[in-house]
């Protein structure tokens, strides 16, 4: 239990965020650095700078986002010498120097495509509220639906852009009771932060079942959703239990539970070096991802199942169920690992769909002559979405007028862009290098295809 609370089942984003009287955007970057190992093909922060948040957000590893802060500065630069670039470089400065309460993000994108847009921090229509988000709110939609006929202005393809609106519609200047009456309204598991402009030194977080941590400083504060992104800063910790919302300010913390009575919490000392902190206190990425299994595969099947009267296969246009209307025969295609959830998968299929299966080795199919075509769904399997011989099993299927079904750990990957529907495993990043959550994933992923099926 204890290493859970530390952040280690989370397979997904990570979160940090800061408050005190040091500048916030270096120490939230270092922060995100830290938790890139979890994988990032999108990052951003958003600081309160005097009378405005200032928010940069950026596709690809931390780097990108690095280059947008190095743009800005260079983009003042290259003027040179008018008042009005003097002007700019000094506003980069001082925004610098007077933002000491902010948030960061690393995405590994669940829901919407991998974009600057669907990117964290997220917002509301003016503005005010900012909020990072871990996990899966799994009633967005009707979330969505009220806040826009209320004037909610959504800007992105996320789940997790609800949370800020909605924060914003309760907001009556007090931001941690309008995350007490948000947190009531949101359903799934989620670990979120939030801050708003009219309160510049507050930090509100709320935990359920996605982990989220907060490092205790001399007049300062963090929160994050691991202990390494501010190990480097304090070794002095509270653990957010399930069910709680924590307020942060530079002279304090108070923890309380979902209605608001305060919670008594000690501050423990994390012995860890980054290293090991880095695997959430076990010896190995193995081990760690090993640990990880049940988290991960609750990502992959949560929101699909939570509509109560039969599995959602949809994610943001990603999958068209129209592809499976009228199937004769699945063929699955993949390598390695992948090719043996697989063979698990095809047993569920035929029980529940009475569709055949077959299965193939990708590197054999592509090398020879199948007897596939319209009628016939090909379901390439692949953890990167990048294996060479699964996308040319997949891509001789498709020219010869099958449907193909992508089931992949990464949005944007190859094989994304070469199938007509894809499904996401959502597993996170592994580093270990023997397979255990990507597969377990990939296992329940071609259940719920099986479940699908069965019910069309």
């Amino acid at each position: 239990a204890g290493l859970k609370s530390a952040g280690i089942f989370d397979p997904m984003c990570g979160i940090v965020g800061y408050v005190g009287k040091r500048p916030a955007r270096e120490l939230l970057l270092a922060g995100l650095g830290k938790l890139e190992y979890r994988g990032c093909d999108s990052a951003g922060i958003s600081v309160i700078a005097g009378d405005r948040i200032d928010a940069v957000r950026a596709v690809g590893n931390l780097s990108a986002l690095h280059a947008k802060f190095d743009e800005s500065a260079a983009t003042a630069e290259a003027v040179g010498g008018s008042v009005a670039v003097a002007t700019a470089k000094e506003d980069i400065a001082r925004s610098s120097e007077l933002a000491t309460t902010g948030i960061g993000h690393t995405r590994w994108a669940t829901h919407g495509r991998v974009s600057e847009q669907n990117a964290h921090p997220h917002f509301d229509s003016a503005g005010r509220v900012h909020v990072v988000v871990n996990g899966i709110v799994e009633n967005y939609v009707t979330l969505k639906e009220g806040l826009t006929g209320d004037g909610s202005v959504f800007t992105s393809e996320t789940d997790a852009e609800v949370i800020a609106h909605l924060i914003a519609h309760f907001y009556e200047g007090d931001l941690a009771a309008a995350v007490r009456a948000a947190y009531a309204q949101l359903e799934g598991h989620y670990a979120f932060v939030a801050m708003c402009l009219d309160e510049p030194e507050v930090l509100v977080g709320a935990r359920k079942e996605c982990p989220l941590i907060v490092g205790r400083g001399e007049g300062e504060q963090f929160v994050a959703s691991a202990v390494p992104a501010f190990l480097a800063e304090t070794r002095q910790v509270q653990y957010v239990e399930n069910g709680e919302i924590v307020i942060l300010r530079p002279d304090g913390v108070t923890i309380t539970d979902a209605h608001g009575a305060v919670v008594e919490r000690g501050v423990e000392l994390v012995d860890w070096d980054e290293e090991t902190a880095e695997k959430g206190g076990y010896e190995t990425f193995m081990l760690k991802e090993i640990h990880e299994q049940a988290d991960a595969v609750a990502e992959a099947i949560s929101d699909r199942t939570a509509r109560g009267d039969g599995v959602d296969l949809d994610e943001q246009g990603a999958f068209d169920e129209s592809i499976l209307v009228g199937v004769k025969r699945i063929v699955i295609v993949a390598c390695g690992t992948s090719y043996h959830a697989g063979l698990i998968g095809r047993y569920a299929i035929e029980e529940w769909a009475r569709v055949p299966v077959e299965m193939d080795i990708a590197s054999e199919y592509r090398y020879r002559n199948p007897v596939v075509g319209p009628g016939d769904l090909v379901v390439g399997i692949s953890q990167s979405g990048e294996t060479a011989d699964t996308l040319a099993a997949m891509k001789l299927a498709r020219e010869r007028g099958a449907s193909v079904l992508a089931i992949t750990n990464v949005m944007g990957s190859q094989a994304t862009r070469e199938a007509d529907g894809v499904l996401f495993t959502r597993a996170g990043l592994e580093i270990g290098v023997a397979a255990t959550k990507t597969f377990m994933c990939q296992v329940a992923v071609v259940y719920l295809l099986g479940l699908r099926l069965a019910e069309l």
